[in-house]
């Protein structure tokens, strides 16, 4: 899975002031990302807002980036949740000709134990056409994947390409990257890690911030990738303030707030989520405009 090697972004749903998916917007979303030199796309994550969009809309933001992005960039696709029966019939009946793999989530809310998580993925892995990165995110899930757990499904299933490591703990990353196959890819689900994982021995990043400065840091990924350690981490230092701003008041209000200071889209987020506060679109504006623009 070279393709997926490097910065992959999870893309926003852009919404209109009436809160309906912004066709024009999301368009523009894709092509910044691809004019800014990213790697590949995620479509429909946790940062798409996917869990408040109806099926119909789902359909409608698969169709709009698969039609503007027109084959230029590898597509994943977010298909996960926590009902295993769902997600394998999801995986057999969609139509997953223009993605070249699937990003799914640990299940949430059941708070699996070690095997049920284990024996959850046995089930996606084999109905799954497509390869299958793993997705830990404890902050959202409630359980944590654990090493042992993430290792066994990497060695036991070829299907199983990858993880995207979202746990912040960099030894527990350390673990997974020393003890894993050599092909299996270990991707930074955080965007404070995502250098250090890649230096540590990591494959790339699936990045928040990366979609609203695409430039900048797909160009740190690509130098840590290459070993060039001071001038990627001088990139990471220049943006570590605005790695923490964005997720001040939670995703994806952080980035939507960037999108709208940079006249892409609105700022606006479905309910329970609220829109970034006015202090901290400020706060967001002021560190965009100290910005040389030809970094975005």
């Amino acid at each position: 899975m070279e393709q997926l090697i490097g910065t992959g972004v999870a893309l926003v749903t852009p919404f209109k002031a009436d809160l309906s998916v912004d066709v024009q917007a999301l368009e523009r979303v894709v092509e910044h990302n691809i004019q800014g030199g990213v790697d590949y796309l995620v479509v429909l994550g946790t940062t798409a807002e996917s869990a408040t969009l109806s099926q119909a809309e789902k359909q409608l933001v698969v169709d709009v980036v698969v039609r503007t992005n027109a084959g230029r960039l590898p597509l994943v696709l977010g298909v996960g949740g926590n009902n295993t029966m769902a997600v394998a019939h999801e995986l057999q009946t969609l139509d997953l000709s223009d993605f070249d793999a699937i990003l799914s989530v640990s299940p949430y809310y059941n708070k699996p134990t070690q095997e049920g998580i284990y024996q959850h993925f046995k089930v996606v892995a084999e109905a799954s056409p497509l390869p299958i990165i793993l997705y830990n995110v404890p902050s959202r899930t409630g359980s944590n994947m654990l090493p042992e757990t993430t290792l066994r499904l990497a060695y036991e299933f070829s299907k199983i390409v990858g993880i995207k490591e979202a746990c912040g703990d960099m030894v527990q990353i350390d673990n997974i990257i020393k003890n894993k196959p050599e092909e299996f890819m270990v991707i930074s689900g955080d965007d404070a890690t995502a250098l250090p994982t890649v230096l540590a021995g990591g494959a790339g990043v699936i990045s928040v911030l990366g979609q609203g400065l695409p430039g900048l840091f797909s160009d740190m990924i690509r130098l840590g990738l290459e070993g060039q350690v001071k001038e990627a981490y001088a990139i990471h230092h220049k943006l570590s303030s605005l790695m923490q701003l964005i997720f001040e008041e939670g995703n994806p209000a952080g980035i939507k707030s960037i999108f709208e200071s940079l006249g892409v889209s609105t700022a606006a987020v479905r309910l329970p989520l609220v829109e970034a506060s006015p202090t901290l679109k400020e706060k967001i504006s002021v560190w965009l405009k100290s910005l040389d623009k030809a970094q975005v």
